[in-house]
């Protein structure tokens, strides 16, 4: 999988700069921000995915360490979303 990531170094971009816009967005957002200081904030990921590029492409797994960092996001989400359900529906019924 490495040396498929080396071959395609767009793709990797690609994936690396969603997975930073993800995990930005789901831990560190602070909020609505001016739309100048977004225009900002993204650019300056961009920038700072350039650099994961460089490192996954000297062999270091960052593509496959951020796949892991959202699936657990990802789960961690699920299991929000199934705490709230079943707590609504505790909360409906009648003691």
């Amino acid at each position: 999988m490495q040396h498929w990531f080396q071959d395609h170094p767009l793709v990797s971009y690609l994936l690396i700069l969603a997975f930073v816009i993800y995990i930005f967005n789901a831990v560190f957002r602070p909020g609505r921000l001016p739309i100048l200081k977004e225009v900002l904030v993204y650019l300056m990921m961009a920038v700072g995915c350039y650099v994961l590029l460089v490192l996954q492409l000297l062999i270091l797994p960052i593509i496959q360490c951020m796949s892991v960092a959202v699936f657990m996001m990802l789960l961690l989400r699920l299991r929000q979303l199934y705490d709230k359900r079943i707590n609504a529906s505790k909360d409906s019924k009648p003691s």
